[in-house]
């Protein structure tokens, strides 16, 4: 059995798959490498390759708005008489306890 021609044209526009090419086809993730691996596991980045993004000055008189409402006043943790703030390992494990029980 053999799909007709007109479902065999569609087929055709969709995305290619492993499975539908010969070896050595590899689809990736869009993700460019970003440095290089060294010989001991670590991973060195090379700063030429890093993608930048250039934000202009002024955005006053921009006419596209962001996704977040410039109404939205910023949000401050309550991290008071904590010198950590919100990074303490004892803040987290109290938080930890009191919504699951003890350990």
């Amino acid at each position: 059995m053999q799909p007709t021609a007109p479902l065999l044209r569609q087929l055709r526009r969709l995305a290619l798959t492993t499975k539908q090419v010969n070896g050595g086809y590899y689809k990736g993730t869009g993700s460019g490498s970003m440095g290089r691996h060294t010989k001991h596991g670590g991973y060195i980045i090379d700063y030429r390759k890093v993608r930048t993004y250039v934000v202009p000055k002024d955005l006053k008189d921009f006419k596209l708005t962001p996704f977040v409402t410039k109404n939205m006043e910023p949000s401050k943790g309550d991290f008071e008489g904590d010198p950590k703030g919100g990074l303490s390992g004892e803040r987290y494990l109290e938080r930890w306890k009191r919504e699951n029980g003890t350990d």
